[in-house]
């Protein structure tokens, strides 16, 4: 593959080429325009180079290479071979005409490089340029110093400053959609992705992690259409798929086995196979990977795979490309050792660069801005149910109520209800009186609307004067960021306490799949969004309190630093997990931190006397009547010492128990 095919490739990548399932919004746009955006990438982009490059100091140099050239051919013509040595000096013949039309020509082609040279020279700047801040479909803000592989960090001149890689960035969660995926071998056959079953976690409630299995008996090719169909599965491995792929990455082992299967599954027909085992590209240690590999990975990682939204990526990348043209392409050395009559042809390399450059960036960040836009646009509520409890219900309601079976069946499943049970309200009442007479008992059971038809639901909403006023608490299914950004408008500086307990990124969780190349950053990313809506939320006199461990505790303080002020730190509450510690870890700890923030902490000044601990024998408040009694400090005064208060120290030396 030559360099100008290397980054023909790398564009078609770029561009979005791979993603033929996306059919919306742009990418539909991109799908219409598919043969425009080819013809740039195949035609009109390397003639606008090749055009460039025939006018200006490059055409001169070009002409006086060949022209250089032309006449050591003559020379060696008529003086023989032995005329030149091999790095083009004369050995005789200088004061003859021949030998010195050689040397002024030779003395005007110096430092002069090749059109195809200096066109191989130009592609190779463009593919190192763009290839170095893309990875797995996203723009990584890795910003250079030097041409010696360093970094720089950007910098105002604050204090204390934390830098990582994805801090310019939107962090988006993926839930597992389950599109089919479609995409077309070069020969004209095409393959489809189907999902025939998915067995998924509801409701939050975790369990085994789930993988992409392909039906390989189940694949098949028909001639008429021209298509191979792959079903799919996604579901919990079995006890032997378990044994049979491990405990480490067992999708990447998953689909190692069916690259191996599932052309032996189609056979050898003749034009069906290619499809699957041609080469698509070869990875970074130059190894083939076909087409069947290539899409089995981007369709099983576009569903479980985390991915991030660049807020500025023209921005980012025209910064950089003005710095890659200063630091990378103009060599100073280089310069200096050709000579100033040269110089001018450095800059008009750079030129085309940036011009081409410009280009692709432009074309990039309209791809970018579309989704960000998508991203940051207030998204649609697609269900609204009410959560009432029964005594707040007028009870000309009730009859429909008590013949709703599916509300009656949660109500048993969730506090193990006996409405039919006889007594003295509902003796002689057939199983609807009865029903009536128990929500009449019991009016904090509390009814969900998602049981009942939409009419009723109306008709029982707009009995109600003021809704909001009668009910007090509100639940959002969705994902962190959008619903925080719904909540905006109404909610702002009213939330009086915020508590969050997110994933702690130990790389054992199975609800938090990052990418693993920016463990830490995408963590950090997807907390630095939600610390900094929720901040907008916040009561003056209120704070908030998150959860977390010794492995991101020192990052999640930056960033609270950050999103709610360095100055608005209250406390690093320290508490007992009581989590059972691996037997190999170097020193155990049982601990957890909660991190205390205040929205402002002046305002807490006349709450202090709130947050303090209470004396030797001055007991807390027990506003819940815990039968326990309320919390004390020291365990002596106390009848009842709760387990998790203290802990014995056994004297190594005695054997004796010490109870401070």
């Amino acid at each position: 593959m030559t360099t100008q095919e290397k980054f023909q490739h790398l564009l078609r990548e770029l561009f979005q080429f791979d993603s033929t399932d996306l059919d919306f919004g742009i990418y539909r746009i991109m799908n219409y325009k598919r043969d425009v955006i080819e013809k740039f990438i195949a035609e009109d982009l390397p003639k606008a180079i090749s055009d460039d490059l025939e006018q200006g100091l490059l055409a001169d140099q070009d002409r006086a290479a060949a022209e250089l050239a032309e006449i050591a051919q003559e020379v060696e013509d008529n003086f023989g071979e032995d005329a030149m040595e091999a790095n083009g000096e004369l050995v005789s013949f200088q004061t003859t005409p021949l030998g010195r039309k050689y040397l002024n020509a030779k003395a005007k082609a110096a430092g002069a490089r090749s059109r195809d040279a200096v066109e191989i020279d130009i592609f190779n700047h463009l593919y190192a340029f763009f290839s170095r801040y893309y990875a797995d479909g996203d723009f990584i803000s890795k910003r250079r110093y030097a041409k010696h592989q360093q970094y720089a960090i950007p910098y105002n001149g604050e204090e204390v400053h934390l830098h990582w890689a994805n801090r310019d960035q939107y962090y988006v969660k993926t839930g597992e959609h389950f599109r089919d995926y479609d995409w077309k071998a070069p020969n004209g056959i095409a393959v489809h992705f189907r999902i025939k079953a998915a067995d998924v976690e509801q409701n939050n409630v975790k369990g085994d992690k789930r993988f992409f299995l392909p039906l390989v008996d189940e694949t098949n090719y028909d001639e008429n259409t021209r298509a191979i169909a792959i079903p799919f599965e996604y579901r919990p491995l079995t006890e032997g798929e378990k044994r049979d792929y491990g405990k480490t990455n067992q999708q990447d082992k998953i689909i190692a086995a069916a690259v191996d299967a599932i052309p032996n599954q189609i056979g050898a027909t003749a034009e069906a196979l290619p499809a699957l085992t041609g080469e698509r590209r070869r990875n970074g240690d130059g190894e083939s990977i076909s087409h069947l590999e290539h899409h089995l990975r981007q369709y099983t990682r576009r569903n479980t795979s985390d991915f991030f939204i660049h807020k500025d990526l023209k921005g980012f990348l025209s910064r950089e490309l003005d710095f890659y043209l200063k630091n990378e392409v103009l060599n100073l050395d280089e310069m200096a050792a050709i000579g100033e009559n040269m110089a001018g042809g450095w800059f008009q390399i750079m030129r085309v660069i940036k011009v081409v450059g410009g280009q692709i960036i432009d074309f990039l960040d309209q791809i970018e801005c579309f989704q960000k836009m998508l991203w940051e646009k207030r998204k649609f509520i697609t269900e609204t149910q009410h959560c009432i409890t029964l005594g707040i219900i007028d009870e000309k309601f009730y009859p429909t109520i008590a013949a709703c079976e599916p509300q009656w069946a949660e109500w048993k499943a969730l506090f193990h209800i006996d409405e039919d049970a006889i007594n003295l309200f509902n003796s002689g009442k057939d199983t609807q009186g009865k029903r009536v007479a128990f929500m009449q008992a019991h009016p904090t059971l509390v009814l969900d609307t998602r049981h009942f038809s939409a009419d009723f639901t109306d008709q029982l909403l707009a009995s109600f004067d003021d809704l909001d006023e009668m009910t007090d608490g509100l639940l959002i299914h969705s994902e962190n960021y959008q619903a925080l950004n719904l909540l905006q408008e109404k909610y702002a500086e009213q939330v009086k306490c915020i508590y969050i307990d997110p994933p702690y990124n130990t790389g054992q969780d199975n609800d938090f799949l990052y990418k693993d190349n920016y463990q830490h950053s995408s963590w950090m990313t997807m907390m630095r969004g939600c610390l900094s809506m929720s901040r907008a939320l916040a009561a003056p006199s209120s704070g908030i309190f998150v959860s977390t461990d010794d492995g991101e505790y020192a990052n999640l303080k930056f960033v609270l630093d950050q999103a709610w002020g360095v100055d608005n730190f209250v406390a690093d509450v320290i508490w007992n997990s009581r989590k059972s510690v691996s037997s190999d870890t170097l020193i155990s700890i049982a601990t957890n931190h909660t991190t205390f923030f205040a929205a402002d902490k002046k305002a807490l000044d006349s709450q202090k006397g709130k947050f303090r601990l209470p004396q030797s024998g001055e007991k807390f408040s027990n506003p819940d009547n815990d039968p326990l009694g309320p919390w004390v400090l020291d365990p002596m005064d106390a009848p009842n010492v709760r387990e998790n208060l203290t802990y014995v120290i056994v004297n190594p030396s005695t054997g004796k128990d010490f109870l401070p």
